[in-house]
């Protein structure tokens, strides 16, 4: 039969045989924030404070006339906070996601690039993770020089659960 496909070459890949993650980092920690939670990555410039706040909030800013609350992930799992988040006109990294009808900014130190990884490849969280990291974890891929650890944003952008923490 001519002019029909061959099917030498295997199965096709199936899309939803993979997971698809943006990758930022905290520290020396790589984290995946499944893709179809992120609406923009985008570098900050002005933050205003929110009086009272948790320290997680680090304010609230102005992305394309949409008020956001804007989260630093660093304090969010416990890490320590460097200087230049208390400098409010400093640039910050954030990412940007949708949380029960409300905008959120992440604030990160880095974003890498988009991976997709098989779903197989998935693994449940390491019993010696960090509590606080635990709780906001979905579970980890071993990447070859290192730990991908997949973020549940729900819980991140829970603000209630770290209320009664």
């Amino acid at each position: 039969m001519t002019g029909s496909p061959s099917h030498d070459q295997g199965p096709a890949p199936h899309f939803a045989d993979s997971l698809d993650y943006v990758t930022v980092r905290i520290g020396g920690q790589l984290l995946g924030l499944p893709i179809e939670r992120v609406r923009d990555v985008f570098i900050t410039h002005r933050i205003t404070l929110v009086p009272g706040a948790p320290p997680d909030i680090v304010g609230l800013l102005n992305l394309r006339g949409r008020i956001v609350t804007a989260i630093c992930l660093r304090s969010r799992l416990g890490c320590p906070v460097p200087e230049t988040l208390d400098q409010r006109h400093a640039e910050l990294t954030a990412i940007g996601l949708d949380h029960r009808g409300e905008a959120y900014a992440l604030i990160v130190d880095a974003v890498g690039e988009v991976v997709r990884l098989d779903r197989s490849t998935l693994e449940p969280l390491p019993v010696n993770l960090d509590r606080t990291w635990a709780a906001l974890a979905g579970g980890v891929h071993r990447l070859p020089h290192e730990l991908l650890v997949i973020l549940d944003l729900d819980a991140v952008l829970d603000l209630d659960l770290q209320a009664a923490a």
